[in-house]
């Protein structure tokens, strides 16, 4: 009896690790590929079938992105673009959250939702033609504004979950000892869903960080961000594998590493107030 116990916990750990393992291996080997294709020279880049592990290792092509571009403009074009898109978002987007969830807006966040659906290309003309008109193309406040437009409402939706699952008596408490609506918001609830925050915060500078769409028309010279001097970097006539790749990988790591170093914070988010009672 222990044993058929011990057996069926160990299958359904193992059948557990084996699914993880299924459906992570695609995302692993596809960056593996990446990184094993940014150390190679040229010729062994276009050679098929690919080698995975015999292969001359160069860095030439991480070298001849810093050369031939500058990328570490654009890598701070990113930054800036990602962290203001973040910090925008969580400054409009924690009260209207709190807001819908203490007042049950379901109008309002009906809405939000409705715009989020709707494709970014909708957006891209009308708002190119307005930053034109005011001279405002090539600009970090127009590309900070337009990449709002997918993180404003990722911050709204999944910080309602989290303002919904504090009880209405911590509000009310505090509303009784004096505070206001936006004291009990900015000392009860916000201390309280800090995990959230983290999670959420994450989430919208990724997104921004690896936005295409509106910055490759509303990015000039000065302001170019990082997919965008990747897809510039694709030629008509012939392309240098060695160093699209290693431009590819140094835009995939700064994401890769923040998630792993407050990974914590993100499990932590996002399970908060998962299990109710």
């Amino acid at each position: 009896m222990v044993a058929n116990k011990q057996f069926r916990q160990f299958a359904r750990t193992a059948g557990f690790y084996g699914l993880v393992i299924l459906v992570m291996l695609p995302t692993v080997f596809v960056f593996f590929w990446m990184i094993t294709l940014s150390l190679k020279p040229q010729v062994e880049a276009a050679g098929y079938p690919p080698s995975f592990f015999r292969f001359t290792v160069t860095f030439r092509g991480y070298v001849e992105v810093f050369a031939k571009h500058p990328f570490l403009l654009y890598i701070w074009n990113s930054l800036v673009v990602a962290a203001g898109t973040t910090l925008l978002g969580l400054i409009v987007g924690l009260p209207a959250a709190y807001s819908i969830a203490q007042w049950k807006q379901q109008k309002l966040a009906l809405t939000i939702l409705v715009a989020r659906i709707i494709p970014g290309i909708s957006y891209l003309i009308p708002w190119y033609i307005l930053f034109r008109n005011i001279r405002m193309v090539d600009t970090y406040t127009a590309l900070i504004l337009t990449h709002l437009v997918v993180g404003l409402p990722i911050t709204i939706w999944v910080m309602i979950g989290f303002f919904e699952d504090i009880p209405p008596d911590l509000r009310e408490a505090a509303l009784i000892d004096g505070c206001t609506d936006y004291g009990a918001f900015w000392r009860v609830a916000i201390p309280l869903v800090k995990p959230g925050v983290v999670a959420t915060a994450i989430l919208a500078f990724i997104f921004s960080w690896n936005n295409f769409l509106f910055s490759v028309i509303l990015a000039g010279r000065n302001t170019r961000t990082l997919p965008i001097a990747v897809f510039n970097m694709i030629g008509y006539e012939e392309i240098n594998w060695g160093p699209l790749a290693a431009a590819a990988t140094l835009i995939t790591l700064p994401v890769i590493i923040l998630t792993l170093i407050i990974q914590r914070h993100i499990v932590t988010g996002l399970t908060f107030g998962a299990v109710k009672g």
